[in-house]
């Protein structure tokens, strides 16, 4: 089953996909990541040209996310002592900037395999509002391709999908959001400082 239209994407994410859905042969998770026809206009990539961010949130926000490159603003950063890396990926919900940030204690540059437990946290940025995990357990990321990007020391595509067994709570409130169908690519940095 299908969970995204088809839509024109960018060659180097099809050459991407195309090695990642190669390497795990028959894996039945590794439906690609499609991104939406990026405007003419784009400024330049902060994704490594390869950004997209799909899926569906519900609750205190309800929005079907659609994010391609030219969208999308990626950032990256090890975690404390050396354990694993955080992922941002944030872009515009009915005008308000919406931030998704994935922890990923257990990953380390150029590991693919599923179920990497994650912290996830969804934030409206300026509002003060905040969703999160509580700690581990909740949330597990299936990495796909996590290949360092030309001329970038420490920088890497990743590609994957998120699962989330329960809806992330509000930190200062009594809302949640459920996160479904979460499909992303973007950067994954652990020499960043």
């Amino acid at each position: 089953m299908h969970l995204f239209e088809q839509k024109p994407y960018l060659p180097k994410l099809v050459a991407t996909l195309f090695i990642a859905a190669g390497t795990l042969g028959g894996c039945k998770e590794a439906t690609p990541v499609v991104p939406a026809k990026a405007p003419p206009d784009a400024a330049e990539s902060t994704c490594g040209d390869l950004g997209v961010v799909q899926g569906m949130l519900s609750g205190a926000i309800n929005a079907t996310l659609d994010w391609p490159d030219a969208a999308l603003l990626c950032e990256s950063m090890p975690r404390p002592d050396g354990e694993g890396v955080r992922v941002r990926l944030s872009g515009d919900v009915s005008g308000e900037r919406l931030a998704i940030i994935i922890a990923l204690p257990g990953l380390s540059a150029g590991d693919t395999g599923q179920d990497y437990d994650s912290n996830v946290t969804v934030s409206v940025e300026g509002s003060g509002r905040f969703f999160s995990t509580p700690n581990l357990g909740t949330c597990w990321t299936t990495v796909v391709t996590n290949q360092p990007l030309a001329g970038n020391s420490g920088t890497h595509n990743i590609v994957g999908s998120l699962s989330c067994v329960g809806p992330l709570g509000e930190l200062n409130g009594d809302g949640f959001v459920d996160i479904r169908n979460f499909k992303f690519s973007g950067i994954a940095n652990w020499a960043a400082e």
